[in-house]
């Protein structure tokens, strides 16, 4: 009976002493990314966006590890504008802010005129990040406008569109 009393004690013992240890730390953790749904939306709604202005271009969404959801080429738009936009796209993604943005931080900063070298990067206007609230789960990347801005207000027609759907 003491045996019993003292192996009861024991694990009773034991049993608090893990109780009472750190957790070790998780080996797998969970990352949120743009489903191929509303990355085909958001394609849609930035080549409608740029028609409505005169412009053909192509446009494609990225998730946030750079792997292309979408992708739509207007009737006419360059050939070019497929691996362009995607590198907009994939560039934002990765970097976390638009390619507008990061094109004035290359010509403002030295320490960052290398980023162009950067395989799959395109610095020119036209990528933005897709963000819910301060997460990125992908990105959208537009070319075959005149311009990086006016690819850039595509690009954002494209997240007005299914903003109110992520998260």
């Amino acid at each position: 009976m003491a045996r019993a009393v003292l192996t009861a004690a024991m694990l009773l013992g034991c049993a608090t002493a893990l109780a009472q240890a750190p957790a070790p730390a998780p080996s797998l953790y969970t990352e949120r990314s743009i489903n191929a749904a509303l990355a085909q939306d958001a394609v849609n709604a930035a080549v409608e966006a740029c028609a409505g202005r005169g412009h053909r271009v192509t446009a494609v969404v990225v998730d946030r590890s750079g792997i292309m959801k979408a992708m739509l080429r207007a009737d006419g738009a360059g050939p070019h504008g497929v691996w362009a936009a995607r590198a907009k796209a994939y560039t934002a993604a990765s970097t976390r802010i638009g390619t507008t943005q990061l094109l004035e931080a290359v010509r403002a900063n030295p320490g960052a005129t290398r980023l162009p070298d950067v395989e799959g990067f395109l610095i020119l206007g036209g990528g933005l990040p897709i963000r819910v609230g301060d997460e990125v789960v992908g990105g959208i990347g537009v070319d075959g406008a005149p311009g990086g801005l006016l690819d850039d207000q595509c690009a954002e027609a494209g997240i007005a569109r299914i903003r109110d759907r992520l998260g």
